[in-house]
């Protein structure tokens, strides 16, 4: 059976969606592609697909043809990022269908840092941790100076970096002396991408709340800025006025908006799975034990 991944795009300007398909997974009909505000386009995985989904944003081609992008940019050149996976800092959208057990897993990384909201949800399949998972808040604007990528302009931040790629450090990493669950522990920067994102991964072994599983093949819908109460400016240079349209009555983190009620906390049961540092600081290993870490490997 094959599964259609629905992609969304509920931001106030267009969103490149990147696509990279791991090493022994075949690619998918398109590896890139625009979504202009309100679109959508399904793409059709085979069974047992794995891969990763992200946005790109803040693109344009110059006088040669070559299409760049100033966040989650793919290096190909092109609006096909065939074969090529993001330039961190992106949020990350991963996937391991029909993996072990027959289950599959997912999950919303910030790991590589953060550049939009990206919400994963199931249309249909089952099991106790079969739920919605993602980041549904700007952390652009909230981002330590340290951590923030500006836009060409210097206007605004348009991406937030994670600890490993801006410091190098093995303790933000979890490599070298910091390679394993006991001596890579969360920092603080991890830790404030965790309080704003509860769900989704904020260092390489934040597994509890953040892989999920779900049986009998469903369908995903992912979709980028996915709550009106996101903050969303354009990423044209145009009309870059803050839209936040949040409520008075929700919790702050540093300035930025939780949005309540979109996510069950009861839904993050705990899981085994182990999402590990790759070469280029994300994960690409999410399995149930050791044994299994080969089958989700990227090729980045």
């Amino acid at each position: 059976m094959s599964t259609t991944f629905t992609i969304v795009n509920k931001c106030e300007y267009t969103v490149w969606p990147g696509i990279l398909s791991n090493a022994d997974a075949p690619p998918l009909s398109s590896t890139g592609f625009a979504l202009q505000n309100g679109e959508s386009k399904a793409i059709t995985a085979p069974t047992s697909w794995g891969g990763r989904m992200w946005g790109r944003t803040h693109c344009s081609q110059d006088s040669t043809g070559k299409f760049s992008c100033v966040t989650g940019d793919c290096g190909s050149g092109k609006m096909e990022c065939s074969g090529s996976g993001a330039t961190p800092p992106a949020t990350l959208a991963e996937f391991k269908l029909d993996g072990y057990g027959g289950q599959d897993f997912y999950d919303v990384s910030l790991v590589d840092g953060y550049n939009l909201p990206v919400l994963v949800a199931p249309q249909g399949g089952d099991g106790p941790n079969c739920s919605t998972t993602g980041c549904l808040v700007d952390l652009n604007d909230a981002c330590p100076s340290e951590l923030k990528v500006m836009s060409a302009d210097g206007t605004e931040g348009v991406a937030c970096k994670s600890a490993c790629e801006a410091f190098r450090q093995p303790q933000y990493c979890c490599n070298g002396a910091y390679s394993t669950p006991d001596t890579c522990k969360p920092s603080s920067y991890s830790q404030a991408f965790k309080s704003a994102c509860p769900h989704a991964y904020s260092y390489a072994y934040d597994d509890k709340t953040s892989t999920f599983t779900c049986a009998s093949a469903p369908d995903y819908t992912v979709t980028f800025c996915p709550s009106p109460n996101t903050s969303q400016k354009s990423s044209q240079g145009q009309g870059n006025k803050n839209t936040d349209a949040t409520s008075n009555s929700s919790p702050l983190i540093k300035g930025t908006m939780v949005y309540e009620g979109a996510l069950d906390e009861s839904s993050a049961s705990s899981s085994k799975c182990n999402h590990v540092l790759g070469s280029h600081g994300i994960a690409g290993l999410l399995s149930i034990t050791v044994a299994f870490w080969s089958f989700l490997t990227y090729s980045v």
